[in-house]
């Protein structure tokens, strides 16, 4: 009897899973159905469930199936998309998270694979430990990071204490282990940096809130005048809030429209950046590289399309949407991708990314390949 009701359980999850790739599909991702989907998708599915129930070892744990069958679903709709548990539905919760101590490593994650090293804050703990870009992040603590989603692996790696984390590294075919103690990683939301001939570098090390406060504290009154260009240092900045980029792009442009989020259904929510721009005929010029991801790509898509600034560097990802979260009576919650980035042109920047009008060679991208190439550009060469 217990053997027949467990059975039912499993059936039952897997259908329930079934019905929920199949609302998510139609009721929330951004596009809607796909075409040619028809009932025939899920016969696959069927065949699973019958041999598990007829030729697995063992009697498959209910629970342990259902979790894994959403997360599965969930983490499988796009990058950014994710099935979190409670803890980590705390982290991405809480108003500090900027507060939270990392490890410094900047991670690119495809459904089903390792994570991939693509950037590493100077001088922090990944960087001082020795972590490169092009590892791959086998496991965390002696969990496998196989089946996790970008985001449960950018929250399990973040703390509010400077508490150790175990990491698993595979390079080069093979594999390195090693204890990393996370710390702050973001001291001050910007960085300045002089450079002849131009306003200066600003790096920009995040896009929470603090950084357009910090900016028109610390930069904006030296900038008032200026004609030589300003460099915005986007490189290796992957953190922070859409709303905060837009701030920071008014300090820049004044605009109805810089884009839109593209919902369901080709529901169209325009941005504007309504504010007198202070800095409005400064010329500026744009780094980014391969670790500028989401509130970064924002600011220097939208610089590119209507300001008509030259970005250097390398591609970015392309990572730029809005996630809504929803709550499960368990306390987990489904973290999905809602909306997508737009240009007001209507081309796309998620799953695009910002392309540089000068790319930089990929072993070649230092800070003095990146000081040569705006000099370049500015004298012309």
């Amino acid at each position: 009897m217990l053997r027949t009701r467990k059975a039912r359980v499993l059936l039952v999850t897997a259908f329930v899973a079934a019905l929920l790739f199949f609302w998510l599909e139609r009721s929330v991702l951004p596009g809607g159905p796909q075409k040619g989907s028809s009932g025939r998708d899920f016969n696959p599915l069927a065949t699973v469930i019958r041999y598990i129930k007829s030729d697995y070892l063992e009697e498959p744990d209910p629970k342990k199936t259902m979790e894994g069958a959403f997360q599965g679903l969930v983490n499988a709709l796009d990058i950014l998309s994710s099935y979190l548990d409670k803890p980590a539905v705390a982290k991405y919760t809480n108003p500090q998270k900027l507060q939270f101590k990392d490890i410094g490593a900047i991670l690119y994650k495809r459904y089903a694979a390792f994570p991939l090293v693509i950037g590493i804050v100077a001088n922090s703990p990944a960087d001082k430990a020795g972590i490169k870009i092009g590892d791959y992040l086998s496991a965390l603590d002696d969990r496998s990071t196989l089946v996790w989603s970008l985001t449960e692996i950018n929250l399990f790696l973040k703390d509010s204490a400077a508490a150790p984390v175990k990491l698993r590294l595979i390079r080069d075919n093979s594999t390195k282990e090693m204890t990393v103690i996370r710390s702050d990683i973001y001291p001050k939301a910007l960085t300045e940096t002089p450079l002849s001939g131009t306003a200066g570098i600003v790096r920009i090390h995040h896009f929470y809130p603090s950084l357009v406060a910090e900016f028109k504290t610390s930069v904006l009154p030296r900038l008032k005048g200026q004609k030589t260009p300003l460099i915005i240092d986007l490189r290796d900045c992957h953190e922070g809030e859409m709303k905060e980029a837009r701030a920071f792009l008014n300090l820049f442009l004044k605009a109805d429209k810089i884009g839109y989020l593209e919902r369901k259904g080709g529901v169209k929510d325009y941005w504007a950046c309504p504010e007198d721009a202070p800095l409005e005929s400064l010329p500026v010029i744009v780094w980014v590289n391969q670790a500028s991801i989401g509130p970064a790509e924002l600011a220097a898509g939208v610089l590119k399309d209507l300001k008509k600034v030259k970005v250097i560097g390398l591609s970015t990802p392309g990572l730029t949407g809005k996630q809504d979260l929803f709550a499960l009576d368990n306390g987990d919650a489904l973290l999905l991708t809602t909306g997508v980035f737009c240009f007001a042109s209507g081309e796309k920047l998620w799953g695009k990314g910002v392309a540089p009008d000068v790319k930089l060679d990929l072993d070649k991208t230092d800070d003095k390949a990146y000081t040569e190439k705006t000099i370049g550009l500015l004298s012309g060469r």
